[in-house]
């Protein structure tokens, strides 16, 4: 019919040119199929994603400080704090001047491996300058609040042990080598994105991100002083759980701000949100309950983080069953992960970066691949018919273990080359507060 139409309307034209040539031009000019509106500014999306922008910074100040600040030993918890904060000091500076650049921005012949330089120190963005429905003012800085906490996720892996120095480095070069280039390969148009790999608001660019580095940290740092013969249990448990619920609170920033608009998807990813770190904290302390024969704070709490992590790749892709069965395998997982993997092979993510992130991060990407609905993104999953795209997520996870693994153990190298990574062995054992900052809790 669309065909049949488009003939007849070339043959009034052509008989119209004899006739009268306005009359031609007219008619030529209606039977063109019309323009794309251009993108306007829409205010109820643009203030839901201020408040989500808000929301994720929160995450990390307070929300992370707090929550890995309880979980070290009282002499430390001064330095980890302030690994959070200066972390998003640091990484603002660095997304403002070059990261955002190369994240968000067409790369050229380069395109599918990193961004290019077109908005290097923000140039050429201005007030009226949109990204979508949002001023792409709004639209950098939510993004900049991901690349801020993805960095800081890192540290619980090397708490108690790192120099402060060695941070500052570690940080700005982590930013530009390693996140960047991953945000940019999938939601930056990059060959993940090509490929269709399915991660709605970062399972990959941030959680196995920042918990494959976490892992690299702690084996290239080495353990702690004292590992498996001192204690070395939390100081706090009432800060790591006030910073756990900042966590939870803030993610409905994370996942249902990442849809970048106030809408049915936007309500949809914060429902799945909640229902999967609930199924996530229960399965995690029914687990230990089973195992340990005691339900702990710490575990409920790293239960509902592990909950948070793996429905981020999926929250706008999966519905309410789907998020249910995430949560409960990423609650199990990660448990796991945490605890009888980590004995078993000795290595010292002091406050499971690794179990929690990257191992969450995995379980949700994967399953993904496995729950994904065709009436919630327009892409089906393996359980709508679709097993390629398991396939798919596979290999956007391994894409990401490669990069940030040997990137990470690079710039770890470049950085103890520098200025040296781990702090003395007196300076461990007597406390990080009073060495690196000259100040203690009292």
């Amino acid at each position: 019919m669309k065909f049949l139409f488009g003939v007849v309307a070339a043959l009034a034209v052509l008989i119209l040119a004899h006739i009268d040539p306005a009359l031609a031009q007219e008619a030529a000019a209606e039977a063109a199929p019309a323009a794309p509106p251009a993108p306007t500014l829409n205010s109820g999306d643009t203030a839901w994603m201020l408040t989500s922008t808000a929301l994720v910074l929160m995450m990390t100040i307070p929300g992370l400080a707090l929550f890995y600040g309880g979980m070290v030993r009282k002499k430390n918890v001064l330095a980890t704090v302030m690994q959070s904060f200066a972390t998003t000091c640091i990484v603002t500076i660095v997304w403002m001047v070059i990261a955002y650049s190369l994240a968000f921005t067409n790369g050229g012949s380069m395109n599918a491996y990193i961004g290019g330089m077109s908005r290097f120190l923000l140039k050429d963005m201005e007030v009226g300058t949109l990204k979508g429905t949002i001023p792409e003012s709004v639209f950098m800085c939510f993004q900049m609040t991901f690349a801020i906490i993805t960095p800081a996720l890192i540290t619980g892996a090397f708490a108690d042990r790192m120099k402060f120095s060695a941070l500052v480095i570690f940080m700005v070069l982590w930013q530009i080598l390693i996140y960047a280039p991953i945000a940019h390969w999938v939601w930056g148009g990059g060959f993940l994105a090509g490929l269709g790999v399915l991660d709605f608001a970062g399972g990959t660019v941030v959680h196995i991100n920042a918990g494959v580095a976490g892992l690299v940290c702690a084996l290239f740092i080495g353990k702690r002083y004292g590992y498996g013969s001192e204690n070395m249990a939390p100081h706090n448990l009432v800060y790591s759980m006030t910073g756990a619920s900042l966590l939870w609170v803030g993610w409905f920033g994370f996942n249902a701000g990442s849809e970048l608009a106030a809408d049915g998807r936007a309500g949809f990813a914060m429902t799945v949100t909640q229902i999967a770190t609930a199924a996530a904290a229960l399965a995690w302390m029914f687990s230990e309950w089973a195992v340990h024969k005691k339900p702990s704070v710490l575990g409920i709490i790293s239960g509902a983080v592990a909950g948070l992590v793996a429905i981020t790749p999926a929250s706008g892709y999966v519905g309410p069953i789907g998020a249910l069965w995430i949560g409960a395998a990423a609650g199990v997982g990660c448990f796991f992960a945490a605890t009888t993997v980590k004995r078993a092979l000795g290595y010292d993510d002091s406050l499971d970066a690794f179990g929690v992130h990257a191992v969450g991060g995995i379980i949700g990407a994967l399953l993904t691949g496995v729950f994904a609905l065709k009436a919630v993104c327009g892409t089906s999953g393996l359980l709508e018919g679709n097993p390629g795209q398991v396939l798919i997520q596979l290999e956007g996870v391994i894409a990401t273990i490669v990069w940030t693994g040997v990137m990470t153990w690079v710039i770890l190298i470049i950085t103890d080359m520098l200025v040296g990574v781990r702090v003395t062995q007196a300076a461990e054992v007597e406390g990080l507060d009073i060495n690196l900052h000259g100040e203690v809790v009292p």
